[in-house]
C-alpha cells in the first residue's frame, strides 16, 4: 500500500473512532416554509450576523438551480446576501459581466442582494490539509460575511462525481483561479491552463475536501449546511444542456457537520428501491464512475466532519 494511501486509512479509523454521531436533519417536503424550518432545527441563529448564502446561480440553460421562489424565504429570514464566484469554464458566468446577466435571468437580483465574490479580486485563505492545495483562493469579498449559509442542490457532477456542500464550499467558494487551482490539485492557478494540468481523479476529489475544510474553518461555528434534494440529474448545475431529471424528488437534508450531510444524502441515493419513474441506477453510476465518494471519505480522514450520523426526521 502506497504510503499516501495508508495515512489517509489510518486518518480515516481515526475520524471514524472520534466523532460521535452527527444530527442530520430531514424533511420530505420541499418548500419555502420546509427550508426555513430545517434551519431553525439547527440550533445555529445567524441573528446579528453578515450573513453569505452560498447557492450556485445555475448555468444558462439548466433549469434544475435551487429556484429564488424557493429559497427566498430562507434568505430573508438570515437577513442574508446571496453569494457566488464565477466559473473557470467557458460559458455565462465566467465573466464577472455575463455572471451578472445569468443572475439577473434566473431572478436572483430580485429576491436579496447578490455578491460576486470575486469580480473584485481574490484572497487566500488558509488550509490544514496540505498534501496538494496549500491554500484555497476565495474571493476577496469574503470578509464581508462573518456567517454563511451553505445551501445546495444536491445532483450529479461531471467530474466530482456529485455535488452537494462539500462542493458547494470548495469549488463554489472558490474565485476562478482558485477553482483551477483545485481542480489541477496545486499545479497551477491560471484558469487557461487547466485542462492542460488536470489532476488524477483522486488528487482533485482531495483537493475539494481540503478547500472545503478551509472554507467551514474560516467560519467555526458560523455555518450552517443545507442539501436540498431535487431536479437530481446526473449533472451539475454549471452544465448547460443536463441530462434528463429521471429521479424523484426526495427531500431537504441540513447539518452543522457537512461530512455527515454529504454522507447521508449519497446513501439515500445508493439505498434508494428504484421504481417506475424513479431511477436511481445512473446517479449510482455516475458517482462510482468518478469515485465520487472518496470526497466525503477524505473530508472525514482531514477531520472535516464524521461519517457517523442519525437522521431526524422534522415530519415526525
Amino acid at each position: 500500500m502506497k504510503a499516501r494511501h495508508f495515512l489517509i486509512a489510518l486518518l480515516l479509523l481515526t475520524s471514524i473512532s472520534g466523532y460521535a454521531q452527527s444530527k442530520v436533519y430531514m424533511t420530505r417536503e420541499i418548500s419555502p416554509e420546509s427550508l426555513v424550518r430545517i434551519y431553525k432545527a439547527l440550533g445555529r441563529p445567524a441573528d446579528g450576523h453578515r450573513v453569505a448564502v452560498k447557492i450556485s446561480t445555475g448555468e444558462a440553460g439548466n433549469p434544475n438551480y435551487l429556484q429564488p421562489t424557493l429559497i427566498a424565504a430562507l434568505v430573508d429570514t438570515v437577513h442574508g446576501t446571496i453569494v457566488e464566484c464565477n466559473t473557470a469554464y467557458p460559458g455565462k458566468r465566467n465573466t464577472t459581466e455575463a455572471h451578472w446577466e445569468t443572475i439577473r435571468e434566473h431572478g436572483f437580483d430580485s429576491i436579496a442582494p447578490v455578491d460576486l465574490m470575486d469580480e473584485e479580486g481574490e484572497m487566500k485563505i488558509h488550509v490544514r490539509d496540505r498534501r496538494h492545495i496549500k491554500y484555497d483562493i476565495v474571493g476577496n469579498h469574503l470578509p464581508r460575511y462573518d456567517y454563511m449559509v451553505n445551501l445546495a442542490h444536491f445532483k450529479g457532477h461531471g467530474m466530482g462525481g456529485y455535488g452537494g456542500v462539500l462542493k458547494n464550499a470548495s469549488i463554489g467558494v472558490a474565485s476562478s483561479a482558485g477553482k483551477a487551482y483545485i481542480h489541477t490539485a496545486g499545479k497551477s492557478e491560471k484558469v487557461d491552463q487547466l485542462w492542460n494540468q488536470i489532476a488524477e481523479q483522486d488528487d482533485f476529489l482531495e483537493s475539494m475536501a481540503s478547500a472545503a475544510q478551509g472554507v467551514h474553518d474560516y467560519f467555526g461555528d458560523n455555518i450552517v449546511y443545507i442539501n436540498v434534494m431535487n431536479n437530481m440529474s446526473v449533472d451539475c448545475d454549471c452544465a448547460a444542456n443536463p441530462s434528463e431529471v429521471l429521479l424523484k424528488d426526495y427531500g431537504i437534508l441540513a447539518s452543522t457537520d457537512p461530512v455527515a450531510l454529504d454522507k447521508a444524502c449519497v446513501d439515500i441515493i445508493f439505498n434508494m428501491k428504484a421504481s417506475e419513474g424513479n431511477d436511481n441506477a445512473p446517479l449510482i453510476e455516475r458517482i462510482n464512475s468518478r469515485h465520487g465518494t472518496h470526497t466525503i471519505d477524505h473530508a472525514a480522514a482531514i477531520g472535516l466532519g464524521s461519517l457517523n450520523y442519525e437522521i431526524i426526521n422534522l415530519d415526525k
